[in-house]
């Protein structure tokens, strides 16, 4: 029986233009790690920077499964090193599935490493507490959980509206779990505030501002549920756009601001850059007409694919081709029982996406699909998409990209293996690092 490390490794041989970084990277985001006890944080008095769940929960259990680690929190990121593999500084985004055959945990000696199949393969770094996470707002509120940072503290997550229009089983994106991540925080007693007020945000980023002496933090992405009607009396362009003008009122230049939010008309998208904005992401999310309209039924019914598309190309006349950076959850297009039954067959459909959008000089980023337990999908299809898929998608974005002459987006930090910060997919890894 072939275990998870003859997987990686004959994926290894036979990709050895793909970093070995990215592999088990992509690895450990589509499928999670586990982690011992003595390797949890103590929260927000500890030394780590505890995980966040800043948008959506990235677990591959409820909070109630997660036992220990739903009390001490997992880190929220980790960088490994070393280990037989001879890994560069890699940074990944945390997962949490107790079932994984990874796991971190101290080794004979002490140091916390990663294990793969009981062997240990990687030593493990733990992001420390920076020193802004310590202050609290006047109201008692944490910065965790007003203005978490993520990407090893270059980019400030503001997710100020923390559930989705699209609501329920003909609305909701089949692979997203935010609004399931709101209502477990709130049924756990966490603090999860529904809509950030923004002089609580502005009062965050002055704690982050004061602090954050290395100006470590460079970017913040302002985003949260999509808006179909309106939030405290706005509808999409100017709710989230209001939080970007107040910030750029008071902290002129200071990050770069960046917006996740639909794919909206080309004058609401103009109000955002007017606001201050200067990335936009309207995530098209899965490529094939057929996946989208299953997997995304609100935005199908609210907008439409087609329409979704040329509000996106229409966006680049504003903010400049390269400003505009489309995510998609790269993995959904194998998920049982709609999607592609072979990797070449998925390969093919998101390469012509990433065709359509690159040649226009539209250059896409992709998060790597977490099943995660409490969506359609994620329940249906626990082990999330094949790895070979994972590996061959880096392969194909990178050529796709070079062959329109296109280099690594603004925003994301330095790519290269050993470089990149990106941890929530590996395409700023595989990229070639910066002269």
């Amino acid at each position: 029986m072939q275990t998870r490390t003859d997987l990686i490794e004959d994926l290894m041989g036979r990709f050895p233009h793909i970093p070995r970084e990215a592999v088990i990277k992509e690895d450990l985001l589509r499928g999670g790690l586990a982690f011992d006890d003595s390797a949890l944080t103590d929260n927000e008095n500890g030394d780590v920077k505890p995980k966040s769940y800043f948008i959506f929960s990235f677990d591959h259990r409820t909070l109630p499964e997660l036992g220990e680690a739903a009390l001490r929190r997992p880190p929220e990121e980790i960088v490994l090193t070393g280990g037989p593999y001879g890994l560069r500084r890699t940074v990944v985004s945390v997962r949490v599935n107790p079932a994984s055959p990874y796991r971190v945990k101290p080794s004979d000696d002490g140091r916390l490493m990663l294990f793969l199949d009981g062997k240990p393969i990687a030593d493990v770094g733990l992001p420390p507490m920076p020193d802004y996470y310590r202050h609290t707002l006047e109201g008692g509120k944490q910065i965790m959980e007003v203005a978490p940072t993520i990407q090893w503290g270059y980019l400030i997550y503001l997710t100020v509206f923390r559930v989705c229009q699209y609501f329920g089983a003909k609305e909701e994106c089949q692979y997203c779990d935010i609004n399931h991540n709101w209502r477990q925080h709130k049924a756990a007693g966490r603090p999860y505030t529904g809509v950030k007020p923004v002089d609580e945000v502005l009062e965050a980023l002055a704690i982050i501002d004061k602090y954050d002496t290395a100006k470590t933090s460079q970017a913040y992405t302002l985003t949260g549920g999509s808006v179909t009607s309106k939030v405290d009396g706005l509808a999409e362009a100017d709710f989230y756009g209001r939080y970007a003008q107040a910030i750029e009122e008071r902290f002129p230049g200071r990050w770069i601001g960046k917006v996740v939010a639909q794919a909206l008309p080309k004058e609401d998208v103009q109000r955002f850059y007017d606001y201050g904005i200067r990335i936009y992401h309207p995530n098209f999310e899965v490529w094939d007409k057929r996946l989208f309209e299953l997997y995304c039924p609100g935005k199908e019914r609210y907008v439409g694919r087609a329409e979704w598309h040329r509000r996106i190309l229409e966006s680049a006349e504003i903010f400049g081709p390269r400003n505009v950076i489309p995510n998609f959850v790269a993995g959904v297009e194998m998920a049982e029982p709609f999607g592609f039954r072979t990797v070449d067959e998925a390969i093919e459909s998101t390469t012509e996406g990433l065709q359509y959008f690159m040649s226009r000089g539209i250059l896409p980023r992709f998060t790597t699909w977490c099943p995660e337990p409490t969506t359609p999908l994620g329940k249906s299809n626990p082990e999330g998409a094949p790895l070979e898929y994972h590996i061959r998608l880096l392969e194909a974005y990178r050529a796709t990209m070079e062959a329109n002459g296109l280099s690594s987006p603004p925003g994301y930090g330095a790519p290269g293996a050993g470089n990149a910060v990106f941890s929530v997919s590996s395409f700023m890894d595989t990229l070639p690092a910066a002269e």
